[in-house]
């Protein structure tokens, strides 16, 4: 793993896992055969699955190093988690998490922040961990800055259908009395902040970072597939608000493209970090070479 100098920020990742996650077709309603055929010279090419046209997604975090914090952001599924609905998740009990930040020179220790951009599953996961017959916060030392939406969102849908992300992932932490409640424009220091972006869940955030010689958005689940850049109204079949997600959706595509602005997404192929470009009417994802940011 690599550090990316931003000015007075440096920027790493974790991976937990990457490869293919759900047929292009079941995940955007819109798609279909013929739109997408004009497109596979390039999706083909690791963002879509030729053989079963499954998008191919990495799971991952990224550690943003202020001068004055340390800020995990997003943490992934974790392990022990329950993830009925995806059997690969359910479960699981792996080591690539851990050892993928001990990569990064850190321990859960030396975590001072940890944001989610929203509180599904595989953006929280590693909130916390099973020991000791209970769920523990990963981070022992870190203030957990989560939006207030986000958590009454995540209460509602454990209270009304079961979901266990709340119980495994936010309460246990806010019992810890590590937890924080902010609005969606929160700021944690003079280099990072929260970016309303709501429509995928109603508290969704993007993350600014401001390195003082260098920018940076982490875009959470506002987009999750290059293949969007192309269509940005096309919606993931979950999206809470779809109108809402597909305006935030663009809104975000015009505000940060033909900038100098480093665009670091959730679920874009690896190496998942580049600029956004215009393309006619539409947008189109310039990665960063394969070797600049692994």
């Amino acid at each position: 793993m690599t550090w990316m100098k931003l000015g007075e920020v440096e920027i790493g990742r974790i991976i937990e896992s990457n490869g293919p996650f759900m047929s292009v077709y079941d995940f955007f309603p819109d798609a279909t055969p013929e739109l997408l055929a004009p497109h596979r010279h390039w999706l083909d090419q690791g963002a879509l699955d030729p053989r079963t046209d499954e998008l191919i997604m990495p799971i991952q975090s990224y550690v943003v190093r202020t001068p004055r914090h340390v800020v995990l952001v997003d943490s992934c599924v974790g392990n022990h988690k329950s993830v009925k609905w995806y059997p690969a998740w359910d479960q699981m009990n792996g080591t690539s998490y851990l050892a993928g930040l001990a990569t990064l020179g850190l321990r859960p220790e030396d975590i001072d922040v940890v944001l989610c951009s929203h509180l599904h599953v595989d953006h929280s996961g590693w909130n916390t961990r099973w020991q000791d017959g209970r769920w523990h916060p990963t981070f022992p030392n870190a203030r957990y800055i989560l939006s207030k939406k986000e958590v009454e969102g995540a209460e509602y849908l454990h209270t009304k259908y079961g979901d266990p992300t709340y119980a495994e992932n936010v309460l246990p932490v806010i019992e810890a009395g590590q937890a924080v409640l902010v609005a969606d424009d929160h700021q944690v220091d003079d280099h990072v902040w929260l970016e309303p972006t709501p429509g995928h869940t109603r508290g969704h955030c993007a993350i600014r970072v401001d390195g003082r010689g260098g920018d940076a958005v982490i875009t959470g689940d506002l987009i999750h597939s290059p293949v969007q850049c192309q269509f940005p109204h096309w919606n993931f079949r979950h999206d809470f608000d779809k109108a809402q997600a597909a305006a935030t959706r663009r809104g975000f595509l015009e505000r940060y493209c033909e900038c100098a602005t480093q665009v670091l997404t959730a679920h874009f192929p690896l190496p998942s970090a580049g600029h956004l470009r215009r393309a006619g009417d539409a947008f189109r994802f310039e990665y960063w070479p394969a070797g600049a940011f692994i």
